[in-house]
């Protein structure tokens, strides 16, 4: 079952810490349209049924990527699409969209999710693998 639109806005608030709903939409805009141009067939369809249908929407038609962005390149394009982003914010805005997509996903389909995904993403999502590291340069 999908997640309440208001309820999915209000935990991305909270974990990112936005002062307005606004900048937690944004944030859930931009990280879910990148998301979606790396994720294919049922994998993508199920994520998406479990989403409020905008950002299923979103995820279903994606900003496209043109290659599958390794976590780091991944943070670093979604600080492109974010005026004012920096990579330590967009990483910031990263962590809040996908921990809360994972927690409306559940834990055996954001196993599959991050099947598709290159390695680090399990990080982003806020649920570490067994020695997994990723962190954002301070360059």
């Amino acid at each position: 079952m999908a997640m309440h639109w208001d309820v999915f806005l209000d935990q991305i608030q909270e974990r990112g810490e936005y002062e307005t709903r606004a900048e937690a939409d944004r944030a859930a805009r931009t990280v879910l349209g990148l998301l979606g141009a790396h994720l294919v067939g049922e994998v993508r369809a199920e994520l998406a049924a479990r989403l409020p249908e905008t950002f299923a929407l979103i995820l279903l038609n994606p900003l496209q990527a043109a290659e599958p962005l390794s976590a780091e390149r991944f943070v670093r394009a979604t600080a492109a699409w974010i005026d004012g982003a920096t990579e330590q914010t967009a990483a910031w805005d990263v962590g809040a969209v996908l921990s809360v997509t994972a927690d409306a996903a559940g834990d055996e389909l954001v196993r599959r999710v991050l099947l598709q995904l290159p390695p680090g993403y399990d990080l982003l999502f806020g649920r570490p693998q067994s020695g997994a590291s990723f962190a954002v340069s301070a360059d």
